[in-house]
């Protein structure tokens, strides 16, 4: 994997959640902001670090699933 890639789901128009996927420190990171309604701020949690980026792909894409299948819509 090269580069970064960044996945955001948005429910009635509003984020919800943001997924930033990027290699270092020789793992694949996933890293996740979560802006719940009537939260204030957003929060983050993660890093989750993966040895491959075949799999923090597919953690990413079920994450995604899971958001869609709660009603949000991804991009």
């Amino acid at each position: 994997m090269s580069g970064e890639l960044l996945r955001e789901a948005t429910r009635d128009g509003r984020t919800v959640a943001r997924l930033r996927c990027y290699d270092a420190e020789g793992a694949t990171i996933v890293d996740a902001e979560l802006l719940p309604q009537g939260a204030e701020y957003p929060f983050r949690r993660g890093p989750y670090r993966f040895a491959t980026a075949p799999e923090a792909f597919r953690f990413v894409q079920e994450a995604l699933l899971a958001l869609q299948y709660l009603g949000c819509r991804v991009g």
